[in-house]
């Protein structure tokens, strides 16, 4: 069986769980990331592996490093150390819309249903998803001319 948050099935079929051509990290997050001189050097914690559309890989791995996160909650840029060709960088915005509207469903209810998740979630999650579902929505023209050369 594939990893998932607690709770996600009750928030129904994610768009990131769409068929996969390949099985994809899925938690990119600051601590599933090793770094080494600032840049990406590993990947650790593969609770949440699963097979994953290429198109939602990247925009899953890009998610916590350029736009969409609002830029109180992202760290440095990661789309030129990560590689993304300009087709991935201007392909990002739907996807990456529909993947934050999900993990934003997914935190909240794993929120309701286990305390380490319910945790995190007090201590920003539910701020900043909102905000970068936000952003997304009201800045994805602009968010792609930037990430795009």
């Amino acid at each position: 069986m594939w990893g998932r948050l607690p709770g996600s099935a009750a928030v129904g079929k994610q768009a990131v769980e769409a068929e996969g051509e390949l099985v994809g990290h899925r938690d990119y997050c600051p601590g599933g990331v090793l770094f080494r001189d600032g840049l990406p050097a590993a990947l650790i914690g593969f609770g949440l592996a699963r097979p994953t559309p290429r198109p939602d890989k990247n925009t899953n791995a890009l998610y916590w490093r350029v736009p969409p996160l609002d830029p109180r909650d992202r760290a440095p840029a990661f789309a030129d150390a990560y590689g993304a060709a300009e087709r991935q960088r201007a392909d990002l915005v739907p996807p990456a819309t529909r993947m934050i509207h999900g993990f934003h469903e997914g935190a909240r209810a794993a929120a309701e249903r286990e305390s380490v998740f319910h945790r995190r979630w007090g201590e920003g999650i539910k701020d900043r998803l909102p905000r970068a579902e936000t952003r997304t929505t009201r800045h994805g023209p602009a968010i792609a001319g930037r990430i795009t050369t």
